[in-house]
């Protein structure tokens, strides 16, 4: 069995997004639901999360963005930049900690105690760019999590795979021109859904030209397309680029069931593809790996899907 960690913390919980929104903390709780359903607690290493020094997410992060998310949540303002951004007093500050989190996450994989982990925070991140927030996101966590690697543990090649149904726009304008970072998202076509960018002709420009790749699914694909496209895309380009550490910007809304897509994914698909990740993670980066989750919003069907997905990581 793998050493396997799990950030959870109730605080992320205190994000509130107003009525009717779908990024909601009984997210978090139905995640939780299905691992204690499941068992699994007694194998896991949970991890609280901590706050964030400032100094790794202005790495991303320009810092008159960082400082206009803190005024309008100290103003009591309930939207940043676009209408989808909902939020509260606490969004500041449960930003910060679910970055701190996720880096406190990676130095136990980088010191050999876990070798693996999934973390379960709130608000996701890969819509969030450099100077603006979208998409439910206010911090690049993923993005943040790479130059972290990068600085504090010098790896230089981080492999991120995205499977959110909507595509990382953030993710990738932040490594466009970066040679280090391998961006890959299969999502839902753009012509068809947010945030409209993630066609295949995006990969990357100057010096970043190549590293990244987008496979577009048109509505209606399911698990044989989706597969499909991983073998035909995901597999060669890691071969390449041969990734040190691999990041997972884990979104379970391309499932048949989930509301936010036209996608139609199967339960079985997500096992497969993390069963896919931990193969490249054992090929590439010795087994470490970490996931972290963006979207995936059907409350039914999360307590199974994190559930297989921690099951998954915790195999040897």
């Amino acid at each position: 069995m793998r050493r396997t960690g799990f950030l959870f913390d109730r605080r992320f919980l205190l994000h509130e997004t107003g009525p009717y929104h779908p990024e909601t903390p009984e997210r978090l709780d139905a995640i939780y639901k299905g691992i204690e359903e499941g068992g699994l607690f007694d194998k896991l290493t949970v991890i609280q999360a901590c706050r964030a020094d400032d100094a790794w997410i202005e790495s991303v992060h320009d810092k008159k963005y960082i400082d206009r998310f803190r005024d309008t949540c100290v103003a009591g303002r309930k939207v940043l930049d676009y209408p989808d951004n909902q939020m509260c007093g606490d969004t500041y500050d449960i930003a910060y900690l679910a970055v701190g989190g996720i880096l406190k996450t990676i130095d136990k994989v980088m010191d050999g105690t876990l070798d693996n982990a999934f973390c379960a925070v709130r608000p996701p991140g890969h819509h969030a760019e450099i100077d603006t927030a979208m998409g439910f996101c206010y911090f690049n966590n993923v993005a943040i999590a790479a130059r972290y690697l990068q600085q504090q543990w010098q790896i230089g090649r981080v492999g991120i795979v995205d499977f959110d149904v909507h595509h990382g726009n953030g993710t990738q304008h932040i490594f466009e021109k970066d040679a280090s970072v391998f961006y890959y998202s299969i999502h839902q076509h753009p012509s068809f859904a947010y945030p409209g960018t993630g066609r295949e002709f995006e990969t990357g420009s100057g010096k970043g030209h190549g590293f990244t790749k987008n496979s577009p699914a048109l509505p209606g694909h399911s698990d044989s397309d989706y597969q499909s496209l991983i073998e035909a895309d995901l597999l060669p380009a890691f071969e390449n680029f041969v990734p040190e550490m691999i990041l997972l910007s884990t979104g379970f809304d391309a499932h048949e069931d989930d509301d936010m897509s036209d996608i139609n994914l199967s339960t079985e698909w997500y096992s497969w593809m993390m069963e896919k990740m931990i193969e490249l993670a054992d090929k590439y980066s010795n087994g470490r790996l970490i996931s972290v989750l963006e979207g995936g919003y059907c409350l039914e069907r999360l307590p199974e899907l994190a559930r297989n997905h921690v099951t998954i990581l915790l195999q040897d």
